[in-house]
């Protein structure tokens, strides 16, 4: 059954595959902790109570609130199918909350920090370092989508790239006249043309389509000699691309759209921490800002 509701998300929900993997990687463990517990392998006539228990003991085991919220979601899902479908009449996740947490803030990096990268990569050869960096920078786009783009969704004569992202979806994104030159060298004369690089656009040494891992290692190798914060992953760059533009004025539906965001919610997180320069904005513009008492 497990397999029939990963293939209802696949084909039906058109979830990315990474989000499969996620959702079949906790229910494989979920019938696992079954399995140990219960001595029965069938996940469909699990009790409440060994749902509960399962959150419980993860929690025990000191994971973290969001992992716990993923399996809670995770779970939900399931039984909901199964009840959709007719498999079960009551539904054991009903009673399932969300554990409340609040999530560590995130700063991105600054207009400085980002200048010093540029200048870091002038006096570097590594292009195709430079370039995974300056896409996510310069674009938003998640390290997923960095990695499956496509030869043939890149434009260099009108400087954009489309992206797929999540459900399948596909968003044209603009890239500036400089990047665009450097990608158009990069795949010209920097890849290897070995295997996956005659479908992908970026490839290892072997030629083979970049994984994920190995673009958070560059970025995070690369932000660490321009910046002393915790955060330096590829979904700062994102952050740090939203930040960006939205300081310099950019409308928030328009960065929701190039984010590739299902809602307008996704996209206000990034308004907070741009919260203090809004301030002077207010300050220096508004017509009440300048009135004394």
């Amino acid at each position: 059954m497990i397999q029939k509701f990963l293939e209802y998300l696949e084909i039906e929900k058109r979830y990315s595959v990474n989000t499969v993997k996620s959702y079949a990687k906790d229910l494989y463990d979920f019938q696992k902790f079954v399995l140990e517990t219960e001595a029965m392998d069938d996940i469909v006539k699990a009790q409440k109570l060994v749902l509960r228990n399962f959150i419980v003991d993860l929690s025990l085991k000191n994971y973290s609130k969001r992992s716990l919220n993923r399996k809670i979601s995770c779970l939900k899902s399931f039984y909901l199918f199964l009840l959709k479908i007719r498999e079960i009449d009551i539904d054991p996740a009903e009673s399932l909350s969300a554990l409340k947490f609040y999530p560590e803030k995130q700063i991105p990096m600054s207009t400085d920090e980002m200048d010093d990268l540029e200048r870091i990569f002038d006096d570097k050869s590594d292009l195709l370092g430079e370039c995974l960096v300056e896409v996510l920078y310069q674009t938003g786009i998640r390290k997923a989508e960095l990695c499956s783009i496509l030869n043939k969704n890149v434009n260099f004569e009108n400087f954009e790239i489309t992206v797929v992202g999540k459900g399948n979806k596909e968003r044209i994104i603009p890239i500036s006249e400089n990047l665009a030159s450097k990608l158009l060298v990069y795949f010209k004369e920097e890849r290897k043309a070995l295997k996956d690089s005659e479908m992908y656009l970026f490839v290892s040494k072997k030629g083979r389509k970049l994984n994920e891992k190995f673009v958070y290692s560059v970025v995070n190798s690369y932000l660490s000699l321009v910046t002393l914060k915790k955060k330096k992953s590829p979904h700062i760059l994102r952050h740090t691309f939203a930040t960006h533009i939205l300081e310099n004025g950019a409308e928030i539906s328009k960065i929701k759209k190039i984010m590739g965001h299902s809602s307008l919610a996704s996209t206000q997180v990034y308004t907070s921490a741009n919260i203090e320069q809004l301030k002077k904005v207010l300050n220096a513009s508004h017509p009440r800002a300048s009135k004394k008492e």
